[in-house]
């Protein structure tokens, strides 16, 4: 068996068999075929896509690259979210608490941030003290004392997705979407769970900045979990502005405690109900997402789903009083108001400028190198729909070094448009499609 025949048969449009994939994919881990090859396969199947077979058995080798955590250790039903990434998108901190008031478990890998979208961890990291749990046997204690777990990415798991992102990312095959969905599953897959929910997003600060697209993707991962026996659901949602208001690290840990006590943002709020009103759903506890929305508003309400969230900051570490005293978190030093140079209603505000506004003055990453000032962010005032006269404040920056601040809010001004014609608020979530 060569590559170069594997190569030539997915160029022709040819299906290649799980033994030719099996061979191509462990003899590149193992260095024994080179980049350039690979990277003439992975155009091949940017250009002609994979079948429904080829698809699977890829994910598959994908997963078998490195360890599969199967938590056979915690006695809950367990729910793995997955979001495809956004700016204001602090979902994971809002619903693992209330998934966890509500009898089920969650136990996830998380990742750093990179460019105008936030990652978890640092988000979490903004906690003095917080640790994410660096072992198996470390998740699953917290998660069975708490309901939720956190680990960050392993090299130990799926090491081929890590090394085969890198080339696609230097051979403009990134937006395949074959080769995304099979390395968001594969991730999903190596962790075991008995539900995942995928949270696609779509908009400008999305990575699939169209509707269609997203709905491919999302109904390409369907595909592969159902083909590997797992309940699962995906949520398409908006991103075309910022989820929210908070955008930034510390900020949005307030705003995501704020959602436990029930005084979150409107849109923040309705996208994490149905989240954890569909994990109800595929637990066979509810039958409808409104019979599962009565029972989210429950924990919320009695504060249940905040109490899981204190005690999860202090079992990992953190001061759990916290969610009643956020001068614990770290403190910007300085504010700038941006305000409106025009009257009308918002139209659009374009989520991924204000993820490069927050960016610039520390709250992301350009590089991976960069560190993270978890105080400064960025808080969006007024959203799509809302009414503004000129002079209003849209937005406040929230800064530790000024000498960005101006640069920042130009992006922001920048960002929104208007209209003088009467602009309805947008749907937070356009479709729900299961398996």
């Amino acid at each position: 068996m060569r590559a170069v025949d594997i190569i030539e048969k997915k160029r022709d449009k040819k299906e290649i068999t799980n033994e030719e994939i099996s061979f191509l994919l462990s003899n590149y881990l193992n260095e024994e075929i080179p980049d350039y090859q690979m990277a003439a396969f992975l155009m091949a199947v940017y250009f002609n896509g994979m079948t429904d077979a080829e698809l699977l058995e890829f994910t598959k080798e994908m997963r078998d690259s490195g360890d599969v955590i199967d938590f056979d250790g915690l006695a809950r039903f367990h729910v793995d979210k997955h979001s495809t990434g956004g700016v204001g998108d602090k979902v994971t901190i809002a619903l693992e608490p209330i998934m966890s008031a509500l009898g089920m478990g969650s136990t996830k890998l998380s990742g750093k941030g990179l460019g105008h979208t936030g990652g978890t961890i640092d988000k979490f990291e903004a906690i003095k003290g917080f640790r994410f749990s660096n072992t198996k046997e470390e998740v699953i204690e917290i998660a069975n004392k708490t309901g939720i777990g956190l680990m960050g990415y392993s090299d130990k798991i799926v090491p081929l997705d890590k090394k085969l992102y890198s080339l696609r990312d230097v051979t403009a095959t990134v937006a395949s979407i074959p080769l995304i969905a099979s390395s968001i599953m594969s991730k999903k897959l190596a962790i075991h769970s008995d539900a995942i929910i995928l949270d696609v997003k779509t908009g400008n600060g999305a990575f699939m900045k169209t509707l269609p697209d997203a709905v491919e993707l999302a109904r390409t991962m369907l595909k592969i979990g159902k083909g590997f026996d797992r309940k699962i659901v995906a949520v398409i949602s908006n991103m075309d502005q910022p989820l929210g208001c908070a955008v930034g690290n510390a900020n949005e840990v307030i705003e995501a405690i704020e959602t436990l006590k029930g005084n979150g943002p409107e849109d923040f709020t309705e996208l994490v109900y149905n989240i954890a009103a569909l994990a109800l759903k595929l637990k066979g506890d509810v039958n409808t997402l409104e019979e599962g929305m009565v029972k989210v508003k429950e924990v919320v309400d009695n504060r249940s789903a905040l109490e899981k969230f204190a005690l999860f900051i202090k079992e990992s570490g953190g001061d759990p009083e916290i969610v009643n005293d956020y001068s614990l978190l770290p403190a910007y030093s300085g504010t700038l108001e941006v305000k409106s140079e025009e009257e009308g209603y918002v139209s659009q505000i374009l989520a991924e400028e204000i993820g490069k506004a927050a960016m610039i003055i520390g709250a992301g990453r350009a590089t991976k190198e960069d560190e993270i000032d978890h105080s400064v962010g960025v808080l969006v005032l007024k959203k799509v729909g809302d009414f503004v006269k000129k002079g209003d404040v849209i937005a406040k920056i929230c800064y530790n070094d000024s000498k960005y601040a101006d640069n920042s809010k130009k992006m922001i001004l920048g960002a929104y448009k208007f209209s003088k014609e009467k602009v309805e608020k947008p749907k937070i979530i356009f479709e729900i499609l299961e398996a």
